[in-house]
């Protein structure tokens, strides 16, 4: 937004729209990824099917808990304001 708490300037919802699309896109896989990592063994090593069904309950618990903490992060981390470093670049503390 402005400085004057104004309504914010294409580019700041521009940025805003990639961050948000960033966050859910980065969070779907991180969650698909780890309900892959927690119920493929399952399919992998032909466990027993008690086994099977309790690290595919503990799969669909774990994914949605990743997805929504990666969003969080994702945005909170943008609305701080954080910036990768510039190699070669002076901080403006310096």
């Amino acid at each position: 937004m402005d400085g004057h708490g104004g309504r914010p300037h294409k580019a700041e919802r521009d940025a805003l729209t990639v961050e948000v699309g960033f966050a859910l896109v980065s969070a779907a896989f991180l969650a698909a990824l780890v309900f892959a990592a927690v119920v493929g063994p399952a399919f992998l090593f032909g466990l027993p099917d008690l086994l099977s069904a309790l690290l595919f309950q503990v799969g669909l618990a774990l994914a949605p808990v990743v997805f929504v903490v990666r969003v969080v992060y994702v945005l909170v981390d943008f609305r701080r304001g954080a910036q990768p470093s510039q190699p070669g670049r002076t901080s403006p503390d310096s």
